[in-house]
């Protein structure tokens, strides 16, 4: 199904791009005859069809840029065929009539360009050294964006405003009279002429924003009342803000002033709703404003590139944190070795490093749980219900390859069908968000699965909730968006969102938190017991989906490793090639469940264990393991992670005390040895003067 939509999407833009070419020719061809009627047909058609695409398929018309067809040369091109077509009409003085015509479609091209200049202009002025998230910015006298048509729609601004001067022209070839292109230019111009000094305005003192050098002013004295001491640096793209979500919350629990450190301008906009404050960084000279501040600790939860550039600031401590903990090898890169310290869950994460033999020292690893897994159930005893709900929740591909990273290739449909045949089963599938990104072969197996699904619930029928739980669900979604949903009108930039997005009113964190529980709970509720679900949006969250599973099939991920925290029953898919004691003793996160093998043939005998824990030999050794990976539940994990983060940042303070220590050394000796040389001179001189006499 998806390849066929595939295909009938190509079929439409094709043809799309062929009666534009089409239309052109008409246009050359009854402007050349000259036929009047279809060559004014052709025309409009021509323009319409330009703007439709600009608005409905803006990535096909891109294509035709790259091989420098774009917007400007196509305009030029309808307006060329107009005028020559007007030259062949007879009734038309060419001097009289249509040179002052085209005298001013030529003014309208030069407003077009000067628009676009201007414009160009705007958003450079616009451009902040920094963005912020959750600060109050009054001071640095912000404003909203310029419409989007005119501040940054160059192509669209240009055929909507050229719609006057083609219909002008037009009525023109149909009269012969030029008075109808005249108004129609005269209208286009007015338009552009008035665009060009509306956006000027912007570039005016009362619209402009505070320049660079006193933006970084205003963020310095800010971080100086503010006074951060912990904060969480991040750098990634697109599709991983995932990694630095999953620590707001432990991060806003933190002893002391936290704050959030960001690279990359989009990734302002992706972080979820929190009340910490944000800052991103675009450059690294801006960066070490950082340097100059009461920011002693650092967490980090991802390895980037741009993570070295941090790291040369010398007064903070840093800790990786890691986004998951798994048996995997990105659970151990040897990039760790590059922080002040490693923290990890707990006690098997420390063997694993020292297994590894990577170059992290022992002293500094550092245990502190899994703050963020307080919010999953623990294992209440066998499903009582008329459905035993397995959530599948394979991991993506990973950057290398291998065919042991997810199961979705060569178990995934193996496993699902299993667990279709079961009329005893509901299942959640909740594939890995990346999934698909670096091997094609696990997209398409992918939506091969939600095809299966799909299609085994349209075989089921039951009772569904009423529209009572319909409302409820909509009632609640409402509530949560207006907490965390970014809402910006769309000609929004950075600025009028830094604008926007101040200091939050509020204990925004407790109210998130709260909304979002209910909403769960109105997820679950308006979802028939007997409906297999697809679960591909942010919400609701893998923890949610974890709260309604009876047990969990699933690769070597951190998944698991979370999973574990409930004790519930689990099962493993191995689709690395190794034997079963082999796959245990390789990746310790498996060793309390229950292996798959790619042809999934034990999906029936683990549904037997789950219904029956007579059956379920792993339950002790689940409850062993889950202290191996996560450490004790006493002292609660976010009190461990805070102790490690006061802890760390007291060797902040000692290493700032010593540097201020020599600097003091060094000043007395550095001013006695000035004295001394300025002595040696004056001296010097004196001998010299004594000479010369």
């Amino acid at each position: 199904m998806p390849s066929a939509g595939l295909a009938n999407r190509r079929i439409v833009q094709l043809t799309a791009l062929l009666t534009m070419f089409a239309l052109f020719a008409a246009q050359l061809a009854t402007a050349l005859i000259p036929y009047v009627p279809v060559f004014i047909a052709a025309s409009a058609a021509n323009l319409a069809l330009d703007i439709y695409l600009q608005y409905k398929q803006p990535g096909l018309l891109s294509l035709l840029g790259k091989v420098r067809f774009d917007v400007i040369v196509r305009q030029l091109l309808r307006d060329m065929l107009i005028l020559v077509g007007l030259l062949r009409i007879d009734g038309i003085e060419p001097l009289a009539e249509q040179s002052p015509l085209t005298v001013a479609l030529l003014v309208f091209f030069a407003l077009h360009f000067t628009c676009t200049a201007t414009a160009v202009m705007v958003r450079r002025s616009r451009q902040l050294p920094v963005l912020t998230r959750n600060i109050d910015t009054s001071a640095l006298h912000l404003t909203a964006a310029p419409p989007r048509l005119l501040a940054r729609q160059h192509a669209r601004r240009l055929l909507l405003f050229s719609v006057p001067t083609t219909l002008g022209l037009l009525l023109t070839a149909a009269t012969t009279d030029a008075y109808w292109g005249g108004i129609g230019l005269g209208i286009s111009l007015a338009l552009l002429g008035g665009s060009v000094v509306y956006l000027m305005s912007w570039l005016l003192p009362k619209k402009r924003a505070k320049n660079a050098e006193a933006v970084m002013e205003w963020l310095d004295q800010w971080l100086a009342d503010y006074q951060p001491t912990v904060g969480m640096y991040f750098s990634g793209g697109t599709t991983s803000a995932y990694q630095a979500n999953m620590w707001l919350s432990t991060l806003s629990q933190l002893d002391g002033n936290p704050l959030i450190v960001l690279r990359e301008r989009f990734m302002v906009q992706k972080i979820d709703s929190t009340d910490v404050p944000i800052i991103c960084f675009p450059k690294v000279a801006t960066m070490f404003s950082l340097e100059q501040s009461t920011l002693k600790v650092l967490l980090h939860p991802a390895n980037a590139a741009k993570t070295s550039q941090v790291l040369r600031i010398p007064s903070i401590k840093h800790a990786f944190i890691n986004h998951g903990e798994s048996d995997k090898l990105s659970s151990c890169n040897p990039y760790a070795k590059a922080y002040d310290e490693v923290w990890v869950a707990g006690p098997a994460a420390r063997e694993r490093y020292q297994l590894a033999d990577i170059g992290v020292a022992d002293q500094d690893v550092v245990e502190v749980g899994r703050p963020q897994l307080s919010p999953i159930r623990p294992y209440a005893g066998a499903p009582t219900g008329a459905y035993t709900t397995v959530l599948y929740a394979p991991t993506w591909e990973g950057w290398d390859g291998n065919p042991g990273n997810t199961s979705v290739i060569l178990a995934g449909e193996n496993i699902v069908r299993h667990l279709l045949a079961d009329p005893g089963v509901r299942l959640i599938y909740k594939p890995h968000p990346m999934t698909g990104s670096q091997i094609p072969a696990a997209g398409a197996a992918n939506e091969r699965i939600k095809a299966m699904i799909r299609e085994a619930n349209a075989q089921r029928s039951g009772a569904r909730p009423g529209p009572e739980a319909e409302a409820e669900l909509a009632r609640r979604t409402e509530e949560l968006n207006l907490l965390t949903a970014k809402k910006f009108r769309k000609g929004a930039d950075e600025q009028e969102r830094m604008m926007l997005q101040g200091k939050p009113d509020g204990d925004i964190r407790a109210a998130i938190i709260e909304a979002t529980l209910a909403w769960e709970a109105a997820y679950w509720a308006a979802l028939p017991e007997w409906e297999h679900q697809i679960v591909t949006a942010s919400r609701p969250a893998i923890f949610s989906c974890f709260n309604q599973a009876d047990v969990l099939i699933s690769d070597v991920s951190s998944v698991v490793s979370d999973w574990l925290s409930s004790e519930k029953p689990y099962a493993v898919a191995n689709t690395s090639g190794l034997s079963e004691a082999d796959f245990r003793a390789g990746f310790p996160t498996v060793r309390a469940a229950a292996i798959l093998s790619p042809e999934a043939e034990g999906v029936p005998a683990l549904l037997a264990a789950v219904r029956d824990p007579r059956h379920d030999v792993y339950a002790e050794a689940r409850a062993e393991l889950k202290e191996h990976l996560l450490g004790p539940s006493d002292p609660p994990s976010l009190v461990r992670f805070n102790a490690a983060a006061v802890a760390l940042g007291a060797k902040a303070d000692a290493r700032r005390v010593r540097a201020a220590a020599r600097v003091a050394a060094e000043i007395p000796a550095q001013r006695e040895e000035a004295a001394e040389e300025a002595a040696a001179e004056e001296a010097e001189a004196a001998a010299e003067e004594l000479e010369s006499a």
